[in-house]
């Protein structure tokens, strides 16, 4: 079985005239980020290896969530930076099979557009949910009965999970 964990990067700021690689995590990101972590280690979702777009902004969600996992092999990979769906898809199936769980750190529509190509399986309302909206430091969790990454595929997996912040508690926004 392999596991893949879609993590959106948490809320950041928009400051006139700094380009969007430099936009750095905002106090609600900088809050969700951590706590997603949290919730992450608390569920046993503790992943084998991290792929974290170069961004300011994924980067700083990865290192705040990251500390409540431990360590983690983390890889900065540019391809996925505001990527589609088939670029992220093929960072995944680049992944080394030793690493049987993977967090993919990164941006919208991409990572909403992966996670509903991949999920032919789950519960329903779940499935509605991530159809609708893939909001900032959600976690999405893919299931997949495959013995390496490259057999991955549209419609394989089953969706585990699709947590938002604010379903975890009412005083994180998205």
């Amino acid at each position: 079985m392999r596991r893949l964990i879609l993590l959106r990067h948490a809320k950041s700021d928009r400051a006139p005239g700094l380009r969007d690689l430099d936009r750095p995590l905002n106090p609600r990101g900088r809050q969700a980020a951590p706590f997603m972590g949290r919730y992450l280690a608390d569920q046993g979702l503790r992943p084998d290896l991290a792929l974290v777009s170069p961004s300011v902004r994924t980067q700083e969600t990865w290192e705040a969530a990251a500390a409540a996992l431990g360590t983690v092999r983390t890889e900065t990979v540019r391809t996925i930076y505001e990527a589609p769906a088939s670029a992220l898809l093929a960072a995944v199936r680049d992944a080394p099979d030793e690493a049987g769980s993977l967090i993919l750190v990164g941006h919208n529509p991409g990572m909403q557009d992966l996670a509903v190509k991949l999920v032919g399986r789950g519960d329903a309302a779940a499935r509605g949910r991530l159809r609708t909206q893939f909001p900032t430091a959600a976690v999405a969790v893919i299931d997949f009965e495959a013995g390496a990454w490259s057999e991955i595929g549209w419609g394989a997996g089953t969706l585990e999970r699709f947590v938002r912040p604010r379903e975890l508690a009412a005083d994180l926004d998205e």
